[in-house]
């Protein structure tokens, strides 16, 4: 029978895989070519707010218009604000602060920024998890070196995920409140969601190997005590044997 480490590990590398290509189409979003272009994390009407397009589409390294063209500079963690001027008019009270050159609230500011680090963290342990797979396929060991590597990037990919999903929900109610319309972009959730659920399938698998073949080396060692009882049971009638040849004798 084989051991489960030589197929739940390959398994779980097509969970990684799928994770970490839906990690990139996050990080990717705001390229021109589809699905990229429908990928962004909220949408809402900007019309009237100084500085700010009709439609703003914000996106993972970019401050995008309608269908994510007319886009700003790529840059690390784009304060949510820098969507229009500082001190802007028009926008929503909760979403403008001192924070990013007085365009964006401290509570977004920072949120969104912890969100974007955790982001990139996540995406860094899950690719050592990926290449800590190939190590899986040799037994227990290998299947728990992935299994800690898999579970660090699923904490911090938890941790990027619940903040980026706080953040966009709490900004698109901010927008409905102030009689905007603002909707989420159901490709990145989407996208997300999807790969946080193939880093957890992928983490469960690796932690399954290392109990299967726990399993199989406790089950191998009984066997390995039935024999032992077996041979100290004919030494001793081998040695009753000799004792009776022995009185037959005397």
């Amino acid at each position: 029978m084989a051991r489960p480490a030589t197929y739940l590990a390959p398994l779980s590398l097509i969970f990684l895989a799928g994770s970490i290509v839906l990690m990139f189409f996050i990080i990717l979003s705001g390229m021109p070519s589809s699905p990229l272009r429908q990928t962004y994390f909220l949408r809402a009407d900007t019309s009237g707010i100084t500085g700010a397009r009709p439609i703003t589409q914000w996106a993972y390294f970019y401050i995008c218009g309608d269908g994510n063209r007319n886009c700003g500079g790529a840059k690390p963690d784009p304060p949510l604000g820098w969507a229009w001027d500082a001190n802007p008019q028009n926008a929503p009270s909760q979403l403008v602060g001192s924070y990013g050159r007085h365009t964006t609230s401290e509570y977004y500011y920072y949120m969104w920024r912890f969100g974007w680090v955790f982001y990139l963290i996540g995406l860094f342990f899950t690719v050592l998890a990926f290449f800590a797979g190939f190590i899986a396929c040799c037994g227990r060991l290998g299947s728990a070196i992935a299994s800690m590597t898999a579970l660090t990037a699923l904490f911090f990919y938890t941790l990027a995920v619940s903040l980026m999903t706080a953040v966009f929900v709490k900004m698109r109610n901010a927008f409905v409140s102030s009689g905007r319309s603002a909707s989420l972009g159901r490709y990145a959730f989407g996208f997300s969601w999807g790969a946080w659920a193939a880093l957890f399938i992928a983490t469960i698998l690796f932690c399954i190997g290392i109990r299967g073949n726990k399993d199989k080396a406790a089950s191998s060692g009984g066997r390995s005590w039935g024999r032992k009882k077996s041979v100290r049971s004919t030494r001793s009638y081998d040695m009753g044997s000799q004792r009776r040849v022995k009185d037959d004798y005397a």
